[in-house]
């Protein structure tokens, strides 16, 4: 009985010292988020079988008084459309974008600015950080689009969507500007 005590203490004393604590990271300075169209798509009640058409994931970044176009994303230089990994779209059907189909999957969406226009572009590489590994050779689709000022300016860089009679517009804003990419839903 005094060695089966002795088994049992040692075996708590030695899962005890193998029981460390978890490390948890600190929250991100620019938390993930998603964008999904129909936007209401992920929160479906039962019996109601809607289903997501495009998904994104980005990161988003704050403007923290900081001169957003022009200094913290240069202008003529590709933007992974937001901060952390590079933004992924999904699209759960074919799409046809710029007028260039796009099959059903998933692409990292990266945005070059300059000051009057925006060029959203399509590529196939994914799961990445940032831009910094960015192969123009694996872009799928690029589209030119103008961009609005805003009145009110946007202080965490935000996507959301909007329905359009061919499909859906995704809208990306952030500081003082936004630009809107029509896609049409095949």
């Amino acid at each position: 009985m005094k060695k089966l005590r002795l088994i049992v203490a040692l075996a708590a004393i030695g899962f005890a010292a193998n029981a460390q604590e978890v490390k948890f990271p600190p929250l991100d300075g620019s938390p993930a988020d998603l964008a999904y169209f129909p936007v209401n798509a992920a929160k479906v009640k039962a019996g109601d079988n809607s289903t997501p058409q495009i998904r994104v994931i980005y990161s988003r970044p704050s403007v923290k008084g900081r001169k957003i176009f022009g200094e913290t994303v240069p202008f003529g230089k590709v933007w992974r459309a937001g901060a952390n990994e590079s933004t992924e779209i999904r699209f759960y059907q074919p799409v046809t974008i710029g007028g260039k189909a796009v099959p059903a999957g998933s692409y990292s969406l990266f945005v070059l600015p300059e000051q009057d226009k925006w060029v959203f572009i399509l590529n196939k590489q994914t799961d990445r950080w940032g831009e910094y590994t960015y192969d123009q050779a694996k872009d799928v689709v690029r589209v030119t689009v103008p961009v609005e000022q805003l009145a009110t300016p946007v202080e965490a860089l935000a996507i959301t969507f909007s329905p359009d009679a061919k499909g859906a517009k995704l809208h990306l804003a952030w500081d003082k500007l936004t630009a809107t990419l029509p896609v049409t839903i095949r």
